[in-house]
């Protein structure tokens, strides 16, 4: 009597795969699943804000210009203000016009999420910060640099309680917001897909030195520099540009409040403290902005054939 073999034993079914969407998020890195944003798309968005800026401040000063208003030969305050907040804008609106030739991004996609592990970021924030203070002690120290900034001066800070007021928010809370959703959020996060996190952390520092090359004393960009390729290994490592958003607005605060020789130190600690809250405060509400847009879009249903 012949043996029949044992029927085969069934295979168990292999578990559903997640869509790339759904899988975990690295600190520091795009999402899996995201296509992200090529390299060569940073160079045309930087390119494409400074045009922007450009076009938009010759258009302003033109119109002003021809309005009786006195630019030459510099500009008042109340203009200067208005075109700083304009190039900040300018650059974070280039940005998302670039982003969603890619796909409609979200507030994640430009690191508008919490850091993984709150203590971790803070002491890395620290870290990066005393690294930069150190530096850019030396750098000064070496070279004999005194300069202060006169960008509060232009903006015309001492002219009114009022002027002083916004030109706080806009050194302590519109820069810090602006420059990290594009630098860090956009650029940064580009170039990191061609080469990792250093080579493009390097490249985004040395843009970000030259990008306040009109706003800052030439003896302070290499600190600048320095300090922008650390705020992008500050946001790869804690996967939240929440984070350096925060250590941007405690910068400009304390540099805000050193040329402000009157103040009293209370006041700077206030102030930065009041541009770190703010800051994290608008940036949110930018993530979720940016959240709900990708929401109303994928529930959008497709247009008849």
């Amino acid at each position: 009597m012949t043996s029949l073999p044992p029927p085969p034993k069934a295979s168990s079914p292999a578990p559903p795969s997640l869509p790339a969407e759904q899988g975990p998020a690295l600190p520091g890195r795009r999402p899996r699943g995201m296509r992200g944003w090529p390299p060569w798309l940073a160079l045309v968005a930087l390119l494409s804000g400074f045009g922007a800026t450009i076009v938009a401040t010759i258009i302003t000063v033109a119109i002003a210009a021809s309005a009786g208003v006195d630019v030459e030969p510099d500009l008042p305050p109340g203009l200067n203000i208005g075109l700083t907040l304009l190039q900040n804008v300018a650059f974070f609106i280039t940005a998302l016009l670039f982003a969603r030739t890619i796909s409609r991004p979200r507030g994640q996609d430009f690191g508008l999420r919490p850091p993984a592990r709150l203590k971790r970021a803070i002491g890395v924030l620290f870290a990066v910060w005393a690294g930069f203070f150190f530096l850019s002690a030396a750098w000064a120290i070496a070279l004999d640099l005194d300069e202060k900034s006169d960008l509060p001066e232009q903006l015309g800070v001492d002219l009114s309680a009022l002027n002083l007021v916004i030109v706080t928010l806009l050194v302590c809370v519109v820069a810090p917001v602006g420059e990290e959703l594009f630098f860090r959020g956009f650029f940064f996060s580009a170039l990191r897909n061609w080469r990792g996190a250093w080579p493009a952390a390097i490249i985004t520092g040395l843009t970000f030195g030259a990008f306040h090359i009109e706003s800052s004393p030439i003896g302070q960009l290499v600190p600048l520099a320095i300090f922008g390729a650390g705020l992008c290994m500050l946001y790869h490592w804690t996967g939240s540009l929440y984070v350096p958003i925060a250590l941007h607005a405690i910068n400009n605060a304390i540099a805000f409040g050193a040329a402000e020789e009157h103040w009293r130190w209370w006041i700077v600690v206030l102030v930065m403290a009041g541009a770190v809250m703010v800051s994290l405060l608008v940036a949110a509400a930018i993530g979720r902005l940016l959240d709900a847009g990708s929401r109303d879009h994928s529930a959008a249903p497709a247009p008849a054939g």
